[in-house]
């Protein structure tokens, strides 16, 4: 029920068009109720020979019951997928607002893969949730009270009667029906999502899968959940069968018990018998609006467990609370860093442990270090991705918690190792850096970034397609579009975690010049293991283990003959072989 209520003021916004198309679906279904009985009671009156113009009111009847009820038909279609559509949007909007805060620290533990399949799958699967869980018996409810009123004016035992088979096909056929089919629904969600979740991998590991032969092992595993899905849909399909016949059913015990009651009514002179086709034909009309009814359950157990799904991810907490207000800006950028120490969970070892270094504005720092030293993790905490323990970060004399987490981001400049490049334009995934640039600050950028010339190069130029992830590209042109977009931002403060990953020694050096040259009058923080092009660098750390080892410039820190010479010294033995 909780769930239900949740879902149900997710649908604030749209209650006034929900209530109108609930209006017209039973103002559709009482046009075919009206154009049944009054045909039927033109049609006794016409047997029993009367003037014409005696039968006008009800020739003019039958026709405005065929026409409104077309006319309600299509409105009540139009704006019952209009409010669907719009609850969809609404939806994919709110999970995504939920979703954003959650990135990428509550993110970690569920793939891409899932995550696709929750934001479409189980969002596609709530338009039941108005469609079918909560129209249809608004609907009815509305029907059914106009039909016992209408039936109760002629006779109330037959009135009664249709009552009692109403509501055993909308309420006891439905309740028989979830008892046979409980938690096939919920388990339809299920294998949906996993299937879904399966597909998305295979599709995105495809290269891989066919390169150590284990696409036979995916197309078991695909064909399982497919078969597994199949029969699940075929039992729903038997239980629509079912329920259709059910409802069938008491729809003509009411139409024969509503005769067997008025026929003897008629005799005696009780009743006209020129209504006894009508009210007949008038109570199995009303059924129509219990055919939808025997499936209210199986979809409401969809949409619940769909809607769990999703209400697992929105409930997470954010590691990262925004306590600041919007309106804080550094005045300076300048970071300092006392005894830093995080971990990303209570009981593993310090990643970070103790920290500490001061970056005045426009100095330039590097943070160098073998893998797993705690290099990106910094830049994800400066970042604030996730929170740090102890210590403290300070940019312009305050702490980065006083800032908002979306004015930290906009004051930095960043191209991580692990670039990500939309399946868009060259052009479109440049301008999400500057969506207002003009077509002059694109071409410095990415002449600054070395791509101009493979540009232009193109036969489609800066309209050319890159493809999911940017694999057209190679590794070295993804990185230097990652380098552009960053140049094209333009931020106060810099920040290039394995920015030249991808780039061959010589490009590298050539790119880093670059950059460098462009980075006079900026806070500049370099993360790398690779020592190429540190000696423009005011001061270098060597991290080993979360913790600084080395601290000194490049010339200073050779000279002591230590980790980072030894690492320089190895590198420096792998470029002169490669040239």
């Amino acid at each position: 029920m909780r769930i239900f209520l949740r879902l149900w003021r997710l649908l604030a916004p749209y209650r006034g068009f929900i209530f109108l198309a609930t209006i017209l679906g039973a103002l559709t279904v009482g046009s075919n109720i009206g154009l049944l009985a009054v045909s039927a009671l033109l049609i006794s009156r016409a047997a029993l020979h009367p003037p014409i113009l005696d039968l006008m009111t009800l020739i003019v009847g039958v026709r405005f019951f065929g026409i409104s009820r077309a006319v309600f038909r299509y409105l009540e279609r139009y704006f019952t997928h209009d409010v669907t559509f719009r609850i969809l949007s609404q939806i994919r909007v709110w999970f995504y607002r939920k979703l954003e805060p959650l990135a990428p620290a509550h993110l970690m533990d569920y793939g891409s893969g899932e995550l696709l399949s929750r934001i479409v799958g189980d969002v596609d699967t709530l338009k039941f949730f108005y469609l079918r869980v909560l129209a249809p018996p608004l609907v009815a409810f509305m029907v059914l009270l106009g039909v016992f009123l209408f039936l109760a004016w002629f006779h109330l035992q037959a009135a009664l009667v249709v009552l009692f088979f109403f509501l055993l096909a909308a309420v006891g056929i439905p309740l028989g029906i979830r008892s046979l089919s409980r938690g096939i629904g919920r388990r339809m969600v299920e294998v949906k999502g996993a299937l879904n979740v399966l597909l998305v991998d295979s599709i995105r590991g495809m290269t891989e899968i066919t390169a150590f032969g284990q696409g036979w092992r995916q197309q078991v595993k695909i064909e399982g959940l497919s078969r597994e899905l199949i029969g699940l849909q075929g039992r729903v399909a038997g239980f629509t069968g079912l329920s259709g016949a059910l409802v069938m059913l008491t729809m003509n015990l009411a139409l024969w018990c509503v005769l067997v009651l008025t026929i003897p009514l008629v005799a005696g002179g009780k009743l006209d018998g020129i209504y006894l086709a009508m009210l007949a034909l008038g109570a199995m009309g009303s059924f129509e609006a219990v055919l939808p009814l025997p499936l209210v359950y199986q979809h409401m157990e969809e949409s619940m467990e769909a809607a769990r799904r999703l209400f697992e991810i929105t409930d997470t907490k954010p590691v990262v609370q925004d306590r600041a207000g919007h309106w804080l800006i550094p005045h300076r950028y300048d970071l300092e860093v006392k005894g830093l120490r995080f971990r990303y969970r209570e009981n593993d070892s310090w990643v970070l442990d103790g920290l500490d270094f001061v970056l005045p504005q426009g100095g330039r720092l590097a943070i160098v270090g073998p893998s797993g030293a705690g290099k990106s993790t910094f830049v994800h905490l400066l970042l604030r991705f996730w929170e740090y323990e102890e210590g403290s970060i300070t940019l312009g004399n305050h702490e980065i918690r006083a800032y908002s987490p979306e004015t930290l981001r906009q004051l930095m400049g960043v191209v991580t190792q692990q670039t990500h490049i939309f399946n868009a334009t060259i052009g479109e995934n440049l301008l999400l850096a500057k969506p207002g640039a003009s077509p002059e600050e694109l071409v410095d950028a990415i002449r600054k970034a070395q791509l101009y010339d493979f540009i232009q190069s193109l036969p489609h130029g800066y309209d050319t397609y890159v493809g999911e992830e940017g694999l057209k590209l190679s590794g070295g042109q993804r990185q230097r579009l990652a380098i552009a977009r960053v140049l094209l931002k333009n931020a106060p403060i810099l920040i290039l975690d394995e920015a030249t990953v991808g780039l061959d020694p010589v490009t590298e050096k050539e790119v880093m010049g670059t950059i460098y040259g462009l980075m006079e009058g900026r806070t500049t923080l370099v993360i790398t293991h690779r020592l190429t092009g540190l000696e423009v660098m005011d001061q270098i750390l060597f991290l080993e283990g979360g913790k600084v080892v080395e601290q000194g410039t490049h010339e200073t820190l050779l000279a002591q003959k230590g980790l980072y010479y030894k690492m320089w010294e190895l590198q420096h033995q792998v470029l002169v072989e490669k040239t």
